[in-house]
């Protein structure tokens, strides 16, 4: 029989990580630790407060946690329709299982065997004007290619100017902005910022108003001249027949998933097909995990578009801790490798 231990980690942000949402200097998460005989699995469990749909005081948490990691040992199977509406938790186990049954090679991919790097954006995270400015810089000294700019926080006008002068100096051959608003317009100006922004060649901007406004965005996928990808929108959208109703309402350019916010690796694979069959792009991203989910997301995503990815994936953020765990995860200009 199985057995597990459930592990609470804090880590520390090197700098903090602004978004429209609030600032985060620390990241809280639960490791699972399964075991059966001598094999060993691990698994992330990192709820982002105010955010996630299973997002709950830590206590709560954990006693939720511990509930399912027990059925799971008991059962040795996976509940998926218990585990729906608690992505996170469900994240945590299907990565602690596969970690037991595969070894490191969650999925048996050239990226899990080291032969290929997966494309990464670079992230510059919301500041004022000279720090945003000064770490796209850096993005782009590193080598990469995709940058996306969280923006939402401070003045628009400044963040427009920000934009204006990364084009100025790269032309859209040679940097692809992306952008995310994390929800921080307004529907009644979000179209007129919108149109502003796409004389700047920009590939996409992420989640411009806040979720739950389908009607609203609805209209801004049809009007707006900058392609429109749903991230928060898909949060707690848990049913498949509701996920088909809300991309058919919506009719968005792009999907973004988040495993640990949107299904699990069950969930967002999900989302996917459905987004396939809808003719809606989609690339998989982390939501400030640690490495060992990183490590996770990284392999799922090399099984879901294959080993020729060319997509830029937003996986870039083994980064962004001081205390983060060790795995062998390593950028290589603007590709994540497997050591």
């Amino acid at each position: 029989m199985m057995r597990f231990e459930i592990e609470k980690k804090i880590l520390h942000f090197k700098q903090p990580a602004g978004t429209s949402r609030g600032v985060y200097l620390t990241r809280t998460m639960w490791l699972i630790h399964l075991s059966d005989g001598d094999k060993q699995g691990v698994g992330e469990c990192a709820p982002l407060p105010d955010l996630s749909c299973d997002a709950m005081p830590d206590e709560q948490y954990e006693a939720k946690l511990k509930e399912f990691c027990e059925a799971f040992c008991a059962k040795g199977e996976m509940d998926y329709d218990a585990l729906r509406d608690y992505p996170s938790m469900l994240f945590g186990l299907e990565t602690a299982w596969l970690n037991l049954q595969k070894g490191e090679k969650l999925f048996d991919t050239a990226f899990s065997r080291g032969e290929v790097g997966i494309p990464i954006n670079g992230l510059v995270w919301m500041g004022n004007y000279e720090e945003m400015l000064q770490r796209m810089e850096e993005k782009l000294k590193l080598g990469f290619r995709c940058v996306k700019l969280k923006i939402g926080a401070i003045d628009f006008e400044k963040e427009f100017d920000l934009v204006k002068r990364i084009r100025e100096r790269f032309s859209h051959h040679e940097v692809e902005l992306r952008l995310d608003a994390n929800g921080g317009f307004t529907y009644d100006e979000a179209l007129y910022k919108l149109e502003l922004l796409s004389q700047y060649n920009i590939h996409s901007i992420e989640q411009p108003i806040k979720q739950g406004q389908w009607a609203y965005m609805a209209e801004l996928c049809r009007e707006s001249p900058l392609p429109i990808a749903l991230d928060e929108e898909l949060i707690g959208v848990n049913d498949a027949e509701m996920k088909r109703h809300m991309l058919e309402i919506i009719k968005p350019r792009y999907i973004i998933l988040k495993p640990s916010l949107h299904g699990g690796m069950m969930g967002s694979k999900e989302w996917i097909d459905i987004a396939r069959s809808l003719h809606i792009g989609s690339w998989i991203t982390s939501a400030l995990e640690s490495n060992i989910g990183l490590n996770a997301i990284a392999q799922f995503a090399s099984s879901v578009y294959g080993d020729d990815i060319s997509m830029p994936q937003g996986l870039g953020t083994g980064q962004l801790f001081t205390d983060n765990i060790e795995m062998p995860l390593t950028i290589q200009g603007d590709q994540l490798w497997r050591l």
